[in-house]
C-alpha cells in the first residue's frame, strides 16, 4: 500500500490556518523554522494467534534551517510548549 500524503498534507492545512488565525492580521511577523516529523510504520511478519501484527516504526524529519542547534532548539521548545498544554490544538478524534 502506498503511503497516505493526505495525512501530512492535513496536518500542514490545519497548521497554516491555526497560524493564520492566530497571527493573520499582523504584517510584522512571518515564518521562520519549520520541522516536520513523521513516523512510519512497518507491518512485520504475519497476525498472531490473536490478529495482532508486529510493528517496526522509523521516524523521518526535514527542516529548513542550516545550524542543527537551532533545530534542536526548536525540538525543545515545541516539547516544552506541548507538555505545559499550549501552542498546540491535540488531534481530532478519528
Amino acid at each position: 500500500m502506498p503511503l497516505d500524503g493526505a495525512v501530512l498534507g492535513n496536518l500542514a492545512a490545519e497548521q497554516m490556518a491555526a497560524l493564520e488565525e492566530a497571527y493573520g492580521d499582523d504584517e510584522n511577523v512571518h515564518i521562520g523554522g519549520a520541522v516536520t516529523i513523521v513516523e512510519i510504520l512497518r507491518a512485520q511478519g504475519e497476525p498472531d494467534a490473536q490478529g495482532n501484527v508486529a510493528m517496526s516504526s522509523d521516524v523521518r524529519m526535514r527542516f529548513n534551517q542550516p545550524e542543527p542547534y537551532r533545530v534542536v532548539g526548536l525540538l525543545q521548545q515545541a516539547s516544552f510548549n506541548m507538555l505545559a498544554g499550549g501552542g498546540m490544538t491535540p488531534p481530532r478524534a478519528s
